[in-house]
């Protein structure tokens, strides 16, 4: 589905693209975009989809894109399928011990330097998704594995969303072996967990819980009444983010990525902000742009 998609005026029996007002207001959305892009001396995409209409807007959002934490999202969809299809439960523990160690972030690698660390399975994903801990993260990849990640990224149709290595693999990072997705596919597997339809809707209630504890760019870009459930993720010249933003009659999902980044100049904030007062104009209109509120 294509960012601007003019409806169909019928005249004569023949079909005319007919522009409206919403598709104005996205290309303007799409050329203050394209001003972050120009100050950035890098590469960016974005994905918005519309979960009130269903529209797309897009910059870049077919091109691929490296994850870094981001990518910790499918491995959480893995882990409740797996759960669901009775290989572990989310209530059984797991223990953490110095050969479990990895570099990066997280709170757990402390803890376990001090002696070994028994957790459950939820717990490992809460630690993955709140605080991007590489080490709970490293232990879930294990438990699930990083094929079956795949195999169920390609049965969804996200083919070019790839789990490749596991967190902090400077070796594989440098075979480009890096954890990929494109922002349109990341937006969708997020709407997915909006509608209920990632592994189940309980599931997918208690995964966006999880990612709702995040305080991350997509947080602090819109108002602190409107909920959002996000997963940033950052290495050296890459900053990116994926998620849900609540916004009461216009809920969107947003993906936004950026790589040869110079000078730690992070676009995440900046394109948030920009597609949250689209939206927000939205919500506060009917489709021809009377304000209603």
């Amino acid at each position: 589905m294509q960012a601007l998609a003019p409806s169909l005026l019928l005249l004569g029996g023949l079909a005319f693209a007919q522009t409206t007002v919403v598709d104005l207001l996205e290309r303007r959305l799409l050329e203050r975009i394209r001003a972050v892009e120009e100050g950035l001396g890098g590469a960016l995409g974005v994905a918005a989809i519309d979960l009130h209409s269903g529209r797309v807007i897009s910059h870049h959002a077919e091109v691929t894109f490296p994850q870094a934490s981001s990518i910790k999202i499918p491995i959480l969809i893995e882990v409740y399928r797996a759960a669901r299809a009775g290989r572990f439960r989310l209530e059984e523990t797991v223990t953490l011990t110095e050969k479990d160690l990895v570099g990066g972030s997280g709170r757990l690698q402390g803890r376990v330097k001090r002696g070994p660390v028994t957790l459950t399975v939820h717990d490992l994903a809460r630690a993955m998704i709140e605080w991007s801990d590489n080490l709970a993260t490293n232990k879930l990849i294990g438990m699930v594995g990083r094929e079956q990640v795949n195999r169920t990224l390609g049965g969804l149709g996200l083919r070019g969303m790839r789990l490749q290595r596991k967190m902090m693999d400077a070796a594989a990072a440098a075979r480009d072996e890096e954890n990929i997705s494109t922002p349109l596919e990341m937006a969708r597997l997020v709407e997915r967990l909006w509608r209920g339809q990632a592994v189940d809707e309980a599931a997918s209630k208690e995964m966006l819980d999880l990612m709702k504890l995040v305080k991350a760019d997509f947080r602090r870009a819109v108002p602190a009444g409107v909920e959002v459930a996000s997963k940033p993720g950052e290495v050296p010249g890459v900053f990116c983010e994926t998620g849900i933003v609540f916004l009461p009659k216009r809920p969107f999902a947003l993906a936004v990525m950026s790589t040869f980044v110079e000078a730690w100049k992070n676009p995440v904030p900046d394109v948030a902000a920009l597609v949250y007062a689209h939206f927000e104009r939205l919500a506060a209109a009917n489709r021809y742009g009377h304000r209603l509120q």
